[in-house]
């Protein structure tokens, strides 16, 4: 990795910046995926289940499965926790909407917007994170207290996050509440940037991490869908952390190109490498010559399949992988 990389000139500048890229991440194996319609309210990207899709809880594991492994083969630190039956939690997959782990020992909880998602919050996950990767908690952020004023803010979900400047991205939206944002913001000693953002209809995208994602060189950002009166605004931002900017277009966007996640893998005679994670349906949405640049600003690429959980769950593999950052 070359030396003079501008986000690393950016970090050392800023001796409390974090590290981009996490090198764990907690995984949640689901028991009962299922298509949520309370969730489908707010998420054009769900699809209503068909009668092939009776079987969709084990397509679900088996491509969760799949992922944690590759993920595990190439160096990431994964730690599963298993869903637990009752009750059902159609959406457990996704424990990124609920939880984060910072590399000052912070963890932070979720307000959500789905009444049927707010089960998904257990203090497993946290002894599980502790316990097997060495987390060492230090204090708990509670903000779920805003669902009680129907103020959600789900997550790595709805934050974009650049470490390295401290700066959280946010497409505001009946999930992404600003007033919740700012709070994060000032606990978590970040700037806030919200904007507007839509699909090609016309409706609010449910989640920032649809239409934008942050590497440690690379920023992909789905330029088409934000508010024409804050694009010029969100573009100088992201240019200004010095990475090379990848725009994509609703068509990309629809087919969870802007959904996914760059890791660092650790140590080994190479050295830490940077893999970055999109889905099957993401890359045959890129085109080549995009795709081309995205790889020449990562060390390797991981393509997993998750056609069952994309299509009935309405989120990608960015969503099922919530970073631990490990101090």
């Amino acid at each position: 990795m070359s030396s003079d990389f501008p986000g690393q000139a950016l970090a050392a500048a800023r001796p409390g910046a974090g590290r981009q890229c996490a090198g764990a991440v907690l995984m949640v194996r689901p028991a009962a995926f299922a298509y949520n319609p309370e969730t489908a309210t707010t998420n054009a990207f769900q699809r209503p289940p068909r009668p092939a899709d009776e079987a969709s809880s084990l397509g679900a594991r088996a491509e969760f499965d799949g992922l944690a492994a590759a993920l595990a083969a190439k160096g990431i630190r994964v730690c599963v926790l298993e869903d637990t039956p009752r009750p059902p939690k159609p959406d457990a997959v996704f424990p990124n909407n609920w939880i984060s782990f910072h590399a000052d020992g912070t963890v932070v909880l979720y307000p959500l917007q789905a009444e049927s998602r707010r089960q998904e919050r257990r203090a497993a996950a946290i002894e599980a994170v502790t316990e097997r990767l060495g987390y060492r908690l230090k204090r708990v952020i509670d903000l779920t207290w805003h669902e009680a004023h129907r103020r959600h803010l789900e997550g790595t979900g709805s934050l974009v996050l650049d470490h390295l400047a401290r700066i959280a991205y946010a497409c505001l939206s009946p999930r992404t509440d600003e007033q919740v944002l700012a709070e994060w913001a000032g606990e978590l000693g970040y700037r806030p940037v919200p904007f507007r953002a839509a699909d090609r209809s016309g409706a609010p995208l449910y989640h920032t991490n649809v239409l934008m994602c942050i590497g440690e060189r690379v920023v992909v950002v789905g330029l088409d869908a934000i508010a024409a009166a804050d694009r010029d605004r969100v573009l100088a931002q992201l240019r200004e952390g010095g990475r090379e900017v990848i725009e994509i277009g609703h068509s990309q966007v629809e087919r969870f190109a802007g959904n996914m996640l760059e890791l660092a893998s650790g140590g080994g005679s190479q050295g830490e490498r940077r893999l970055l994670v999109l889905s099957e349906a993401a890359r045959r949405a890129l085109h080549e010559e995009t795709f081309q640049r995205l790889a020449a600003c990562t060390d390797e690429v991981l393509v997993a399949p998750v056609p069952t959980i994309e299509r009935l769950g309405g989120g990608s593999v960015r969503c099922m992988l919530a970073e631990v950052f490990l101090p």
